[in-house]
């Protein structure tokens, strides 16, 4: 069982130890009245790498490069300061949504095979993330109506930081910085993710023949929620599609949107995007 040892340091810095390890946690910050954990430092050697999963996975690994590097990229990126009270991978899944992104790789994660050394009180019983009571019992902690029990036992709170929502960041990120398999998932959660809600938005905005530029940016939108439904059949309906897309957010998300536009730029210009159109039949890009 990996056990955490963590200090904080420098005022606002939490650094962790475990199996004789040190590393840095997250940075202690205030959000809009509460207060959390963030990292988003690291290395490249950390970071999502499109050409390494694309052998796997095809033009998918370059189609949700953008929103990766928009999001931080680094598999270890987190986020408990927020409404969503645990965020974490290159993408930033979100803890708070049932049947969401992070519950669905949550589940993966349990199935692997350092799973019980990280988290031997949590279990999968008929699909269903659980933790085992001291008496023996199961005790559900995520349906497909609430993460409550999850979120609580992953943040209990925004008032503060707690001991609890140090340890377990610790976990996840100690477990992500040194096992493979642990990264696999989380590219195969994002792709499965982005892959099966582009059938949905395809059909929602007609997207049917639609170029792979376009859609990745469609994409970014709903797995940020910056702009509503309204918005973007607007801009869709626009003389330049792309250009007024890209628009949606600002200035609020001025930043991201500067990223978007830079990656999608350079994977326009190396060839990668610009020259597939999504087939909703095939659920693919041709």
């Amino acid at each position: 069982m990996k056990i955490v040892n963590f200090s904080l340091e420098q005022g606002n810095k939490y650094f962790g130890k475990v199996d004789g390890r040190r590393f840095f946690i997250g940075r202690r910050v205030s959000y809009e009245g509460g207060k959390g954990l963030m990292n988003i430092e690291g290395q490249s050697g950390q970071s999502y790498d499109r050409k390494t999963f694309r052998p796997r996975f095809g033009f998918w690994a370059d189609f949700i490069h953008p929103t990766a590097m928009a999001e931080g990229a680094l598999f270890h990126t987190l986020n408990t300061y927020d409404r969503a009270l645990f965020t974490f991978s290159f993408l930033q899944f979100a803890a708070h949504v049932p049947d969401g992104d992070f519950v669905l790789y949550f589940r993966k994660l349990l199935s692997l095979p350092l799973a019980a050394e990280y988290f031997p009180d949590l279990q999968l019983i008929e699909g269903r993330i659980c933790r085992q009571a001291g008496d023996g019992s199961s005790v559900p902690l995520e349906t497909s109506s609430s993460t409550a029990g999850l979120l609580d036992y992953l943040n209990p709170t925004r008032n503060e930081v707690e001991d609890t929502e140090v340890i377990q960041s610790a976990k996840f990120i100690h477990w992500v910085q040194n096992d493979p398999l642990h990264r696999d998932v989380q590219v195969a959660v994002g792709i499965d993710n982005f892959k099966s809600k582009m059938v949905g938005y395809a059909a929602q905005y007609k997207l049917n023949g639609a170029e792979d530029t376009v859609c990745a940016v469609i994409a970014d939108i709903r797995h940020q929620g910056r702009a509503k439904s309204v918005d973007i059949l607007m801009a869709l309906s626009s003389s330049s599609p792309l250009a007024s897309l890209l628009k949606l957010g600002e200035p609020k998300y001025h930043e991201r949107l500067l990223t978007l536009r830079r990656e999608i730029d350079k994977l326009r210009a190396d060839g990668t995007l610009g020259h597939r159109h999504y087939d909703l039949a095939a659920r693919d890009f041709v």
